[in-house]
């Protein structure tokens, strides 16, 4: 998987060891981390492009994240578009969730869902929802969902 800066600058490194550089970083330079993981995607013609972002927060100091893009030929429906954006985030959450753990930061997942339910996304809000929240991760959807609905949909190209 290739993953990337906000800057477009390529990460060389593996993700775990990249996440766990940025914490060793940030924590030695003082700042209290949240990580927020979400994903979103787009649809062109008969392309759907997903952006998966690893956000760490600083606690009152700004922050950056992590950028993964990732194409389909593959036609969703719009339920299972959904489920497949929260899929692609709780599989980067599993592979650092030990990190995260071992450095005391806390993670969110957050699905690019609709909690309206006159909005299409709603329609895989419960399934998203016991997805995240049966795999142990805490869980927010629109509109506090900004990794995946604001950070994700800037990274969509």
């Amino acid at each position: 998987m290739l993953w990337r800066k906000f800057n477009g600058e390529s990460i060389k490194l593996p993700i775990k060891d990249a996440v766990e550089q940025a914490i060793k970083r940030e924590t030695t330079a003082g700042n209290k981390l949240k990580v927020c993981i979400g994903t979103d995607s787009q649809v062109k013609g008969k392309e759907t492009e997903f952006a998966t972002v690893i956000v760490f927060l600083r606690e009152g100091r700004g922050g950056f994240m992590f950028i993964h893009n990732e194409k389909t030929f593959y036609k969703h429906s719009i339920k299972e578009r959904m489920l497949v954006e929260v899929a692609k985030s709780i599989e980067i959450a599993y592979e650092l969730c030990n990190l995260f753990t071992a450095y005391n930061v806390d993670m969110e997942v957050h699905a690019d869902i609709n909690t309206n339910p006159q909005f299409k996304s709603n329609e895989a809000l419960r399934e998203a929802m016991g997805y995240i929240l049966g795999m142990g991760f805490a869980f927010k959807a629109k509109p506090e969902a900004f990794a995946s609905s604001s950070c994700a949909n800037k990274a969509v190209n």
